[in-house]
């Protein structure tokens, strides 16, 4: 399978996702925190950094469950400026 390259967009929201869990997660190590959420430490290593920009939904939840942050408050932060918080893959089958 290919991927579709990211836009910038798509960089910059992975960005500030990666931002806000550093924050969250505040002193706490990388190690103890990737291994609460069932990650690598590499894994949280790439989201935090921006070299993984757009993390599995699981992945995420993981994250926010161990950073005791709600996803509604992730999306709603991580939402670039002018896009709305809600879903953007599109219509949602009735």
């Amino acid at each position: 399978m290919v991927r579709t390259p990211l836009t910038p967009e798509e960089r910059e929201r992975g960005e500030r996702l990666g931002r806000l869990l550093r924050q969250a997660r505040g002193s706490r190590s990388m190690a103890e925190v990737a291994a609460g959420a069932g990650l690598s430490t590499e894994t949280l290593r790439k989201i935090e950094t921006g070299r993984a920009p757009t993390p599995a939904f699981f992945t995420v939840a993981a994250l926010a469950t161990e950073l005791d942050l709600s996803l509604d408050a992730l999306l709603t932060r991580c939402a670039a400026a002018g896009e709305p918080a809600g879903d953007t893959a599109g219509p949602a089958a009735a």
